[in-house]
């Protein structure tokens, strides 16, 4: 089959749970036979260069990259607020020069299937369905109402005001777009029973995100000395809430009974407030080359999370690299492994 699919960002490097999601599905559809186009934007938050990508990627998949600014901004935000009735996470990127590229893919070839990574890519669905009569599928990697919904209950005043509305937009942007889907891939079993509950009569097949097979091989048989390492997108809000809460609230209590003890922080995009974190030992290496690598090289993940939503897939890496995590209950939501 020609398959076409839609992604706010390229997926590459895999370093974080969103790129790891399209990007093993992306190949692993390729290996099955099919012809792969994927068609990304390329923002400024999370530019890469196409022709950095290896050659083993590209050549099964046919990546096409567009730049847009999708910039956030105060204004921005402020502006959707007063006159727009969309959620400005989805408006910012709903743009021209995307739009006009696929148009031309849809004018230009013939696609059975085109899959939407995430909600966001919704908005796209009269201009595919002017164009093409190919079956649409959602890919959902979460409930994007809920992280925003969760968030709501962890912040102050304002921003607790400002993140209900923005839930309350979403939540209506993912009823709206539900009857217009052919089927739906949800991530998780929970995430499964949310979307039958509006639309029990559209296709389901609960997809998980797939790890590449040669994880294991890559795990390290040699002792590591104790260490405590974290590594994800640290632009996810509910990624920088748990670790400030964590740096804030437990960290110093384990600094205290194991003063040698470190920790390893990895991630792009790091803001601010991550930045500016002050603890003992703490060892920040923001983004790095490849994630397995260093999730091999350490011995214990935290992943404390509050807010999200969907299937944290760095603990699942991290399970098949063989590495005990520590998380909250909803770090592990929608993870399907059992204790044996």
């Amino acid at each position: 089959m020609r398959i076409l699919i839609l992604t706010n960002k390229i997926p590459y490097p895999p370093i974080d749970g969103g790129s790891i999601a399209t990007l093993n599905l992306s190949l692993s559809l390729s290996r099955l036979g099919n012809n792969i186009t994927l068609l990304a934007m390329n923002t400024a938050k999370h530019y890469y260069a196409v022709k950095k990508i290896p050659p083993e990627i590209t050549n099964q998949i046919k990546l096409i990259a567009i730049d847009v600014p999708a910039k956030i901004s105060i204004r921005g935000a402020l502006k959707n607020l007063f006159f727009s009735k969309n959620a400005y996470t989805a408006e910012r990127f709903y743009t021209a020069d995307y739009r006009q590229a696929l148009r031309d893919l849809l004018q230009s070839e013939v696609y059975d299937i085109i899959q939407l990574e995430g909600l966001y890519l919704g908005l796209y669905i009269p201009l595919i369905r002017k164009y093409s009569k190919a079956k649409i599928i959602y890919r959902a990697h979460n409930l994007e109402f809920e992280i925003w919904q969760r968030a709501a209950y962890r912040s102050g005043y304002i921003k607790s005001l400002y993140f209900k509305n923005l839930s309350t937009r979403l939540l209506k942007l993912e009823k709206k777009l539900l009857p217009q889907y052919d089927a739906i891939l949800p991530i998780s079993k929970k995430d499964k029973e949310w979307f039958l509950s509006y639309a029990p009569k559209i296709k389901f097949h609960i997809t998980p995100a797939g790890i590449v097979e040669n994880l294991k091989e890559q795990a390290s048989s040699s002792k590591i000395k104790p260490d405590l390492f974290h590594i994800g997108a640290l632009d996810w809000l509910p990624n920088q809430e748990g670790l400030l809460w964590f740096f804030d609230k437990v960290w110093p209590v384990i600094n205290k009974k194991y003063p040698t003890l470190k920790f390893y922080l990895a991630g792009r995009n790091a803001s601010a407030e991550i930045k500016a974190i002050k603890a003992p030992n703490l060892i920040f290496l923001g983004e790095v080359e490849s994630a397995s690598d260093f999730i091999c090289s350490h011995s214990i993940m935290v992943v404390p999370l509050f807010s999200g939503s969907g299937m944290r897939i760095k603990i699942i890496e991290a399970m098949a690299l063989g590495k005990t995590v520590i998380s909250t209950t909803l770090g592990l939501e929608g993870n399907p492994a059992q204790n044996n």
